[in-house]
C-alpha cells in the first residue's frame, strides 16, 4: 500500500525538493503528481516584506496546487527554537504575524493552521508560558473559527526543551480553551514525532482521532521516505481511513538522496520524476533516534 493509494496525500516542501529555490518547489510537486502541498514558515521573519509573501502566493497559484497547511512562524528554527506561542515578551510578534498567516492562507484557501507551542524558556516558569500560551492559542483560534479554518498543534521530538511530547500533552493545551473554540483547535498527529517519543500509534489513534485536524509522516527511524525504515504508515493510514479521518496525509519526510529519485517508488512521481537505477536504500541499522 503505497502513499499513492492512502487517499489524500500532500508534500511538505520545506523537507521535500529543498534543491530547488523555495518558490519553485510548488511547481517541482505538482510536475511530481502532487494536487496538495504544505509548508512551515516559509519566511525568514515573522512579518516579511510584501513582496516575498506575494512571490510565495504566486508561485503556489500558478503551480496549480492547493495550500492544505501552513505553518506560523517558529523562530530561529536553525538555532534550535519551536514556536513562539508560549514566549513571554514576544506576543505582538506573535500577533502581528498571526495576521500575516491568516491573510495569506485566506488568500490561497488554506484551512489549517500549524502554531509550533515553543521551548521552555530558562528562567521563566513554565506556568507563566502555558498561561501565555492559552490566550495565544484562544486568540489564533478565534481569528481561525472567523475564517472557516482550525489551528492545529503538534507534539515534536528531538527537542528536549519543547514541552509537548504526546498526543495528550497536546490535548492538554487544548482543553484550557474556551468550549466555543473546542472545535476550532486540534490536534496534529505527526505520526513520526509520536513514534519516536514511544507512543502506540495504533492504540493512540483509536483514543484520539475525533480530535485530529491533520496528520504527517516520515518513516521511523531515519525520517526519510516511507518504506526505508520500519513503520507500519501504510497500517496506521488505513486505521485512520477506517477510523473516519478523511482530511490530508503530509508527506514530511527528509529524502535519502533527491526528492524526485525517491518518489517513483512510492508510487507518486509524475512524469517530471524519472526513477534511478535503484529504489533508495534505508540507512544501516542504528539505534532510534529521537529527532
Amino acid at each position: 500500500m503505497p502513499p499513492a493509494s492512502w487517499g489524500l496525500v500532500d508534500a511538505n516542501i520545506s523537507m521535500l525538493f529543498t534543491e530547488l529555490p523555495l518558490t519553485d518547489r510548488p511547481a517541482a510537486a505538482r510536475a511530481a503528481g502532487f494536487a496538495a502541498i504544505e509548508a512551515w514558515w516559509p519566511f525568514g521573519s515573522a512579518i516579511p516584506p510584501d513582496a516575498e509573501v506575494a512571490g510565495f502566493e504566486r508561485a503556489v497559484r500558478d503551480a496549480g496546487v492547493k495550500l492544505v497547511a501552513l505553518n506560523g512562524f517558529a523562530g530561529n528554527m536553525a538555532a534550535g527554537d519551536r514556536g513562539i506561542l508560549s514566549w513571554p515578551g514576544r506576543q505582538q510578534e506573535f500577533t502581528d504575524n498571526l495576521d500575516v498567516v491568516m491573510e495569506l492562507g485566506t488568500r490561497l484557501g488554506c484551512r489549517r493552521f500549524n502554531l509550533l507551542y515553543g521551548n521552555r524558556i530558562d528562567g521563566t516558569a513554565a506556568a507563566e508560558q502555558d498561561e501565555l500560551a492559552a490566550a495565544n492559542l484562544a486568540h489564533a483560534t478565534r481569528a481561525a473559527q472567523q475564517a472557516g479554518a482550525v489551528v492545529v498543534v503538534e507534539p515534536l521530538s528531538g527537542v528536549p526543551e519543547y514541552p509537548l511530547r504526546t498526543a495528550d500533552d497536546v490535548l492538554g493545551v487544548l482543553g484550557r480553551l474556551p468550549a466555543a473554540l473546542a472545535d476550532s483547535a486540534r490536534l496534529l498527529a505527526d505520526l513520526y514525532h509520536l513514534r519516536v517519543n514511544g507512543a502506540d500509534i495504533p492504540a493512540t489513534l483509536d483514543r484520539v482521532h475525533a480530535r485530529i485536524g491533520h496528520v504527517q509522516v516520515a518513516d521511523v527511524p531515519g525520517r526519510h521516505e516511507p518504506g526505508t525504515g520500519t513503520a507500519d504508515l501504510a497500517g496506521w493510514v488505513r486505521q485512520l481511513r477506517q477510523l473516519g479521518y478523511d482530511q490530508w496525509v503530509g508527506l514530511e519526510y527528509a529524502p535519502l538522496e533527491t526528492t524526485t529519485a525517491g518518489l517513483p517508488y512510492l508510487g507518486l512521481a509524475g512524469e517530471a520524476a524519472a526513477p534511478s537505477t535503484a529504489p533508495p536504500q534505508p540507512p544501516p541499522p542504528q539505534p532510534q533516534q529521537r529527532a
